[in-house]
């Protein structure tokens, strides 16, 4: 089903496609902390002026070291956070202030999330059974067609055959067979969007593949939109089309995947794929061009281009005016002073 497209002018967003099933516009969510009760408020800007979108069965992929506000951007994407401006639209529905008794009634069974820890993300004193049959439950689907559901969830992601697993309980499990758990409650609404938060970085190595591509395969089989969230440009690589690089509550870098980790045009972006492990042993002492230095304060951001401190060809502009992000190549966007000057 298409959706229909935005009355909206992105004209300030080229990047954003007004007709995708999520669009976030010059989004912020900030958090406020508390402080002395005369004293002058301050703000965590965790999500400060980020603009992107994603359509039905796309991949994209929002990648950024710790502290960047990932993980706070995918929860503002469904509602599990208010944000503090901006737009967010779901489906070409306005759902920035909508209240929760609202987005009970049509929201939220339209939308799945896949949290990074499997151990904490299941209740451990509920069975796999009623883990998956709870949101089929609260949105009211008929006993008999829960069982059947939660049946097909259990075979979708390969815990087969299910009986063994639904009177299990989390702590039985492996890390891997819990989040594959996790990964069916996400889906066992046949959600139209999918918040995927680090979902492989609890996990062993040899897994994580396995989760990767099961991943892959749920999107393909439900068409779902997925936000994949991820520190770890070498999995994003799996089933992403677009990639979207977040640094200190701000995106440096938006585009299609392949054009984007081929040929990155950010400071930021490069010192990524930099740190990235070298497989060729030749290259094992070759020098790493890695950012130097650590993320700011969120509380207290750098003025002009956040990157600036730790950028190796930072210029006076860079210190004091925040850069636009410009169209680098088709359909490549980036928000770099030495990209705007060339």
């Amino acid at each position: 089903m298409a959706v229909p497209a935005l009355e909206k002018d992105f004209s300030d967003t080229p990047w954003v496609r007004g007709d995708s099933l999520v669009v976030a516009h010059r989004l912020r969510t900030w958090y406020s902390l508390k402080r002395g009760l005369f004293s002058k408020p301050i703000y965590v800007k965790a999500v400060d002026d980020v603009s992107l979108s994603v359509s039905r069965g796309e991949t994209l992929a929002v990648v950024g070291e710790s502290g960047s506000g990932k993980t706070t951007l995918g929860r503002t994407l469904i509602r599990l956070l208010k944000p503090t401006g901006g737009e967010l639209y779901f489906d070409g529905a306005d759902i920035s202030a909508q209240e929760e008794s609202e987005l009970r009634r049509w929201f939220r069974r339209r939308v799945g999330v896949v949290f990074q820890d499997p151990y904490s993300s299941l209740h451990p004193y509920h069975s796999i059974q009623f883990i998956l049959e709870e949101p089929l439950m609260i949105h009211g689907v008929p006993g008999e067609e829960r069982l059947e559901r939660v049946y097909r969830a259990l075979e979708e992601v390969k815990l087969t055959p299910p009986e063994d697993f639904l009177y299990k309980y989390p702590h039985m499990l492996s890390g891997g067979q819990r989040q594959r758990v996790a990964i069916a409650r996400a889906v066992i609404m046949n959600p139209d969007f999918v918040v995927a938060d680090e979902p492989v970085s609890m996990l062993d190595v040899s897994v994580r593949v396995e989760i990767l591509n099961l991943l892959k395969q749920v999107q393909e089989r439900h068409k779902s939109a997925f936000l994949y969230i991820t520190h770890d440009i070498a999995t994003a690589k799996y089933f992403s089309d677009y990639i979207a690089i977040m640094y200190a509550g701000k995106l440096v870098e938006y585009g299609p995947f392949k054009p984007v980790i081929r040929e990155p045009s950010h400071p930021y972006t490069q010192a990524l794929i930099e740190a990235l492990p070298d497989p060729d042993p030749k290259n094992r002492l070759r020098q790493r061009k890695v950012a130097p230095g650590e993320p700011p304060n969120l509380a207290n951001p750098p003025k002009g281009c956040r990157f600036h401190p730790r950028c190796p060809y930072a210029m006076d502009i860079c210190r004091e005016q925040e850069p636009p992000m410009v169209e680098v190549r088709p359909g490549v966007y980036a928000a770099c002073w030495l990209l705007v000057k060339r």
